[in-house]
């Protein structure tokens, strides 16, 4: 039986030169980086080298990058930070999307539940913000803006450039979760006008439990940890030097690599979304049909149940993943395919594959014939399916 990893949004595996370059640093270069000794120092040299790669992926300055404990953490960091410090002036409003990452959403919750005022805003049908309601939105107690450059299930690119010059426009800063975006499309803070900006390691076929947040030169944030004092006195403990020098080459072998590894995948992207959708009746895409990360596709299914596609699909060797959130006890759908309009019927037959280093055009047509005959049987045994056939939806 084939065996075809389709769930790279969820994370990647670490690249061969990526884990080569860490292996020292679990080895030989175990030095502390804030001691003063030549192992130390080699510990330093290394974390100064994987800051530099890490800012040269995002077009910022090394002193701008906050090494962290994943994306998460530097969503929390940024949005946390800018609140709860000298940087929100006082100001206690925060503005976000309705398809942000749950990292963003329960971090505007906790705010929420400590005083502050969350607004969230709508997306139209594919997905992308709606820029009038952010202008309306914004008023002289909007701290911070918070708006993730691509969404993690469907895979719309939202529009950052509009976003950040409305936000500065107003005199607001500007926050973009890139989890997912970051090292699979081009990134500049400075052009693009992005005052903070949070990414992931294990995106970019990098570690798991390493991140990074760009914070823009002045703008003053409160710190997450305290202690040590390490990055800059925001995020306290001893830095993870191994997690981070692979962080730093993943960064690399990303930003030397996109644009033919962006081409190669968008075409085995474009190629899956045509074989299912031609070949599998009543198939939707979901997200931006043109504005979308390379790397994902993502469908839902009339009459189709999402967690029972999963597991037909791990059966056949494919790993991929749903909007539903059945597997977490709730029969409620993803909060993403809610926001873009759809029914909670349609929405539980939701499916999304994202490609990666390893995808070739062998594994796309493995998956497309397995979709036709797994989702062809799910059918037989649903009871809508033969409402469905009796009366086409136009």
């Amino acid at each position: 039986m084939r065996f075809v990893y389709a769930d790279n949004a969820a994370t990647t595996r670490i690249a061969d030169p990526v884990l080569a370059a860490m292996m020292p640093y679990l080895t030989e270069n175990y030095g502390n980086p804030s001691t003063l000794y030549k192992k130390g120092r080699e510990a330093k040299k290394a974390l100064d080298d994987a800051r530099e790669k890490v800012a040269a992926l995002i077009g910022a300055t090394p002193y701008e990058i906050i090494f962290t404990g994943g994306g998460s953490e530097a969503d929390n960091m940024a949005i946390k930070g800018v609140l709860t410090g000298k940087a929100a002036k006082g100001r206690k409003k925060l503005i976000i999307s309705s398809i942000e990452h749950h990292a963003v959403l329960h971090t505007a919750d906790a705010l929420k539940k400590a005083g502050y005022d969350v607004v969230v805003l709508p997306v139209d049908s594919v997905g992308v913000v709606d820029l009038e309601a952010l202008e309306s939105a914004i008023d002289e107690n909007t701290a911070l803006v918070s708006i993730m450059a691509a969404n993690n299930e469907i895979g719309t690119i939202e529009p950052i450039r509009d976003i950040a010059r409305i936000c500065h426009d107003k005199g607001v800063l500007f926050h973009s979760d890139a989890v997912q975006a970051a090292g699979h499309i081009p990134l500049d803070v400075k052009e693009m006008g992005i005052d903070l900006l949070s990414l992931s390691a294990h995106k970019i076929n990098g570690p798991k439990g390493v991140g990074a947040l760009y914070v823009k030169k002045g703008v003053a944030l409160a710190p997450v940890i305290d202690g040590g004092g390490q990055e800059r006195g925001l995020r306290s403990g001893t830095e993870n030097v191994a997690g981070l020098v692979g962080l730093g080459e993943a960064a690399r072998i990303a930003k030397d690599h996109m644009g033919s590894e962006g081409a190669r995948l968008a075409a085995l992207r474009d190629k899956l979304i045509a074989g299912v959708t031609e070949r599998i009746p009543f198939t939707h895409v979901t997200g931006h049909p043109q504005n979308r990360l390379p790397g994902t596709a993502s469908f839902v299914f009339e009459c189709i149940e999402g967690e029972s596609l999963i597991l037909r699909l791990d059966a056949a060797g494919i790993c991929g993943s749903t909007g539903s959130a059945c597997s977490t006890g709730s029969l409620d759908p993803s909060h993403v395919l809610m926001a873009i309009g759809l029914k909670h019927e349609i929405a539980h037959g939701s499916l999304r594959l994202s490609l990666g280093i390893d995808t070739n055009d062998a594994d796309i047509d493995y998956i497309v014939d397995s979709l036709v005959e797994i989702v062809g049987k799910l059918r037989d045994m649903s009871p809508l399916w033969d409402a469905k056939e009796k009366k086409p939806v136009k």
